[in-house]
This record gives C-alpha cells, structure tokens and sequence, in this order.
C-alpha cells in the first residue's frame, strides 16, 4: 500500500511554494500588526496551504491523467505516475487531509467561504469532468487562477474585504501565465493522447510571446501599487522567456523549465519582503 513518500510526491512539494506563496503573500499585504498573524484562523490556512491543498490540485490531477502521463517522460524522470491500483488509496487520503481542515474553516473564517469555495471549484474541475477544463484550449490556463486564491483569502483574511480590483487581475494574467508557460515541455505527449491545451493549439513559441505580454499586462496594472518592482519581476519572466525561445531551437525547453519553481519563488520572496516593507516600515 502507498503510504506518506507516495503522497508527498504527488503532493509536489516543490510546487507548494504556488499555493502557500499567494497565501503569505495576501497576508503580507494586508497585515500592518505582527498580531494580525497569530490567530487560529491564520494557523488553519498555513496548514491547509502546505499538503493537503496541494494534495487536492495535483491528486485529483493524476487521477485523471493516468493515459496522457504513461506517455510523459516528465512522469517517470521527474514526477511519479500515479497507477490506477493507487486511485482507491489517493482518493481517501484527499478526503481524509482536506474535509476536516474544510470543516474547520467554516467554523472560524465563515468570510472567505466564497473564495475557498473558487479555490476548491477551480482546482477540481481544472482536471475532473465534466468541466475538464485542462483539455479544452485557453480555458486551461484560464482556470489557473486557482492560485490566485490563496493570496485572496490571506488578504481577507487580515483586511476583511478583497484586494483591489487591478490586483486580482493582474494575479489571474500571472497565473494564466504560469500555467501556459508550464504546458509548453508536454507538447508532445499531450498531442501523442489526444489532449488538447493552449499550448498545442498556440504551439511552442506563440505560447511564450502570450506569456510574455501576460506579464507585461501584469506589471502594469501593479504599478501603481508596487511601484518599479512591478517591472523589476516583469524583467526576470522576459529573460525566462527569451531563455525559453532558444531552448526550443535546440529542443531543450525542458531544461529552461525546471527553473521555472526557482524563478517563481524567489519572485513570490522578493514580492513577500516588499509588501513587509510596504506595510511595516
């Protein structure tokens, strides 16, 4: 029987950073007293965030992908292949990890109902039918804003209400771009099973120029709140996707994409510290 090294690496722990970095993101932007911190609502979030959110997105992901992942390489040299004998075992450990948490959120933070309520919508359907959201062109990416939430409920958690309108639709253009950019090394395999993404259907390099102007729109509509830091993250994604454009010529676009999680998380720490800045200088 599977047991806890089988849930982590279906958990992806180094793709934690993509739920729980939104989440302390949110926090910091809204937080002007360390008090606002220590509060039972904020621990049962920081939990929620870490295994068993990301237990969710990516179980229920390998539980629906069995025929796409067999004839991913990514699976067997970089990830895990989730057999259907484990589906059984995978389903009862996303239940017994995420209702109780669930359940407890609606006892003491009954205000980001709605928005975990998104959250838990956009990273079930993005992989379950009968939205299946992953196969169908553009909205794969669209529903990408999963991510986004977290950084929601950290900000209404502390603020009470939700972030500026600008904000979230910055975050959901980098979340959109996130995911394109992450669909573009299983080109291959996912035209091999049929499934169709926004990468297929752009193809490799319309796909990153996409990215890019994501990125760019992001920045923009940050600016007035982050200032030149908006642009200074902007930059970074532009030399990734320069970078990425060059590996394709050789066909190594893979190699660009593994430093995809760095990138990000050290994006999101440069972003956390600034918003600690903002609120506490």
């Amino acid at each position: 029987m599977p047991g806890i090294r089988f849930l982590l690496k279906v958990s992806r722990p180094r793709f934690w950073i993509y739920v729980f970095g939104p989440f302390i993101v949110g926090l910091a932007g809204a937080a002007t007293d360390r008090a606002d911190l220590l509060r039972p609502d904020i621990a049962l979030f920081t939990i929620y965030f870490l295994l068993p959110a990301n237990l969710l997105i990516y179980g229920v992901n390998d539980l629906f992908d069995f025929e796409t992942d067999r004839r991913n390489p990514k699976k067997s040299e970089y990830e895990l292949l989730v057999r259907p004998e484990s589906h059984r075992y995978l389903i009862a450990a996303i239940l017994l990890t995420n209702f109780p948490l669930l359940i407890a959120a609606l006892i003491f933070a009954p205000a980001v109902i709605a928005s975990l309520a998104g959250f838990l919508f956009f990273s079930i359907f993005y992989s379950a039918p009968p939205i299946r959201a992953k196969a169908k062109p553009m909205i794969d990416s669209l529903f990408n804003i999963l991510y986004l939430f977290p950084g929601i409920i950290g900000y209404q958690l502390i603020a009470g209400t939700l972030p500026p309108l600008p904000v979230i639709v910055a975050g959901a253009l980098w979340t959109t771009a996130m995911h394109a950019y992450s669909a573009v090394p299983d080109i291959d395999a996912d035209r091999e099973s049929g499934l169709l993404t926004i990468a297929t259907f752009l193809g490799g390099r319309g796909t990153l120029i996409l990215c890019l102007l994501l990125y760019l729109a992001s920045a923009v509509l940050t600016f007035n709140y982050l200032g030149a830091i908006s642009f200074v993250l902007a930059a970074v994604y532009a030399l990734m996707i320069a970078a990425s454009f060059a590996a394709i010529n050789a066909d190594r676009v893979f190699s660009v994409y593994r430093l995809f999680p760095i990138v990000n998380t050290a994006c999101g720490f440069l972003l956390f510290w600034y918003a600690v800045y903002l609120n506490f200088r």
